[in-house]
């Protein structure tokens, strides 16, 4: 098993395909929390449709472009984070990221993201890491806060709402020579 500790009850793995039906069985728990912030493309209402989500990355990252790891808490997946994209020759990624409410509260987040932005500078020698969200997400941008970003804009009325409503996404940023020791 590959798997990288972050605590005593805690590791972080890459969500390979052969994942879909643990990975299934969390999105279940976690539907309704995760719904207004991630993709819908992300939250697959069924299994082969949680199989298609991690084949997608598995395919993102044989080419270098995507990747997504879960957080196992006391032997269960309640989360994740996924490079939504990692493009090595502009030297960019946009870090993304979902939790089920049992799992918030314990850092897990926040520790992940500092890991995967730290290998994105120090090993890949990327030089932007980019986390979009919603205004009103404010666990999110608290992530943002804490890892040291920089709000970059806001794009208003970005994506549609539903019913004829439209919502706001934040750009926020990190670049390699502002994060501690990987200039």
């Amino acid at each position: 098993m590959f798997a990288i500790p972050l605590r005593d009850n805690a590791e972080l793995r890459v969500l390979e395909p052969w994942y879909a039906e643990e990975f299934f069985t969390h999105l279940e728990r976690a539907r309704t929390h995760i719904a207004p912030w991630v993709g819908a493309t992300f939250v697959a209402s069924d299994l082969d449709g949680a199989r298609e989500v991690l084949q997608r990355y598995a395919d993102g990252q044989a080419v270098d472009r995507q990747r997504i790891y879960g957080i196992w808490l006391d032997g269960t997946l309640v989360g994740g984070t996924m490079f939504v994209s990692f493009n090595a020759a502009s030297g960019v990624c946009e870090v993304g990221c979902w939790l089920e409410p049992a799992a918030e509260g314990h850092g897990l987040i926040t520790q992940v993201v500092r890991l995967m932005i730290d290998w994105a500078f120090r090993v890949r020698g990327l030089s932007r890491a980019e986390w979009r969200t919603l205004p009103d997400n404010v666990r999110s941008v608290n992530v943002a806060k804490r890892l040291g970003m920089s709000l970059d804009g806001v794009l208003r009325q970005y994506s549609p709402a539903g019913e004829g409503r439209r919502k706001d996404q934040q750009y926020w940023s990190v670049l390699a020579d502002e994060w501690p020791g990987a200039a």
